[in-house]
């Protein structure tokens, strides 16, 4: 496949023009231009680092609690009821929102991953899937439903999906199960995900519990940073958590949109950044968001942390424009009133771009989503079975 004549994002986040080929999922080579230069800009896909997919099933259920509440009396119940068909469904919704804004792959931590996975061999998109690992009842991880369900996503081979471990919370498991879990991921070479002082309340709960320990501490402690490790939000995190976060290498992933919404309060990526942390962006599930769209996301997040356009891309961007990388490629439409005049092609992609604005996603080396909408399934069946399923749920609670 040629992409002629297009404006392009080198991997020195200039703006060149030339001609790309791609063959066998990569660019296999980047020529000069040899015609006229349309109003359109090539960049990488983009990568969302935090996210439960299917809980586009809970989007608008359970609105104006704040995080315990809400994950207790609406999350938590409304999940118990979920079977392997909702999940499907409602990952293929969010998958064909997350590809229609332009990411290539995302991270995810729930359970029924085996509907998860089918999802994401259907779509096209790279997943980064996690089974949730969390225990109310003090039962060990080894030999549990959840490490079975686990071993099942590893023994997945495909070139779009990594397997990846999880702790869903400090507060949802204990330190035995913890640190089995830490020993799991290293056995099985697995990068794990968390969700980090996401709350006051889990901070200073979690400090009461272990003995002044803060998450980010307590998490070090229990080898769980051992390997590469993703944790979302951080909001709470104090600068010595900061300190520990860089000294493990976990990229601190933040959630700006579902931050914000649930009253979390602020994550100082800025403080962060300036120490040496490492950042990514995610949106979160489509119940806390209450969308995929990691465009408002650099939007936030520069605002937010006062970052420039070039900082945030960096932090959004899975991979790079260049002879060799794989081709997860975005093209994006300039020719909007929004996006003109056209002074600054980064500022506009970061302040002034919406997912609208993407023309079409590719994966691989193929297109996966153009005009808005997936190529490789039915978007309208998907949408149909997919809200049958919440309402079904909803009525039963």
């Amino acid at each position: 496949m040629q992409i002629k004549n297009i404006n392009y994002l080198a991997e020195d986040f200039t703006v060149k023009q030339g001609s790309l080929t791609v063959g066998d999922g990569k660019i296999t080579s980047i020529a000069a231009a040899d015609g006229a230069i349309g109003n359109r800009l090539l960049i990488p896909g983009l990568r969302n680092m935090h996210s439960h997919v299917p809980m586009t099933l809970l989007r608008g259920y359970g609105e104006g609690l704040p995080l315990d509440r809400w994950l207790n009396e609406r999350v938590f119940p409304f999940e118990a009821k979920l079977t392997d068909d909702d999940v499907y469904w409602g990952s293929l919704v969010g998958i064909a929102e997350m590809l229609a804004s332009g990411v290539t792959e995302f991270a995810d931590m729930y359970d029924h991953c085996g509907a998860i996975v089918d999802a994401v061999k259907l779509a096209g998109i790279r997943g980064r899937i996690s089974r949730a690992f969390l225990d109310f009842s003090g039962e060990s991880l080894k030999g549990s439903m959840r490490e079975a369900e686990e071993l099942e996503l590893i023994a997945v081979k495909h070139p779009l999906i990594t397997a990846e471990a999880a702790i869903h919370a400090e507060y949802t498991s204990n330190e035995k199960y913890v640190r089995e879990a830490a020993e799991f991921a290293k056995e099985h070479k697995l990068a794990v995900q968390v969700h980090l002082s996401e709350t006051a309340k889990e901070h200073a709960e979690c400090k009461e519990r272990h003995g002044g320990r803060t998450p980010a501490r307590y998490f070090a402690d229990c080898g769980f940073f051992d390997v590469p490790a993703f944790a979302a939000h951080c909001v709470h995190c104090s600068e010595d958590d900061l300190h520990i976060l860089k000294d493990f290498g976990v990229t601190a992933v933040h959630n700006p949109t579902s931050n914000l919404k649930l009253k979390s309060g602020r994550f100082d990526t800025r403080k962060a950044y300036d120490l040496g942390v490492k950042l990514a962006l995610g949106t979160d599930g489509a119940a806390s968001n209450n969308n995929l769209n990691l465009f408002e996301e650099m939007h936030l997040a520069a605002l937010l942390g006062g970052f420039t356009p070039e900082e945030v891309l960096g932090f959004a961007l899975n991979g790079k424009i260049a002879v060799g990388e794989r081709a997860d490629l975005v093209l994006v439409d300039y020719d909007k009133a929004h996006l003109q005049p056209n002074h600054n092609y980064l500022a506009n992609l970061v302040f002034s771009a919406q997912a609208s604005d993407i023309l079409w996603t590719m994966t691989d080396g193929k297109i996966v989503s153009e005009n808005g909408k997936p190529v490789n399934f039915d978007i309208a069946e998907a949408l149909v079975k997919s809200a049958k399923a919440a309402l079904r749920i909803a009525k039963e609670i």
